[in-house]
């Protein structure tokens, strides 16, 4: 299970990203060893009722996960909130 708050990050148009903590990266890091491709983990997660597929993106030593906005109406997520992600390593991307 992984906890953090809701993050923006602006481009061309602005993405929405669970910021995993350190130490909860660190140990994903050491599970997904020889699973990433480019740095990316390809993982299954579950967000309250919503389950959906994507990879962690590594950034500053630590994974930032992925929220479409389908999966983030879906769980009812916003911008700010503390959220909590059950996230399991999957074999390959998607």
């Amino acid at each position: 299970m992984c906890t953090g708050p809701v993050i923006e990050w602006r481009g061309p148009a602005p993405f929405w990203f669970l910021a995993i903590g350190p130490e909860e990266s660190e140990d994903i890091k050491e599970a997904a060893r020889g699973l990433e491709y480019w740095g990316q983990v390809a993982v299954e997660v579950s967000i309250r009722d919503t389950a959906f597929s994507t990879a962690l993106f590594p950034k500053d030593g630590r994974y930032l996960l992925p929220l479409r906005d389908a999966v983030r109406r879906a769980a009812g997520i916003e911008p700010g909130d503390e959220v909590t992600a059950t996230v399991r390593l999957a074999e390959r991307l998607a």
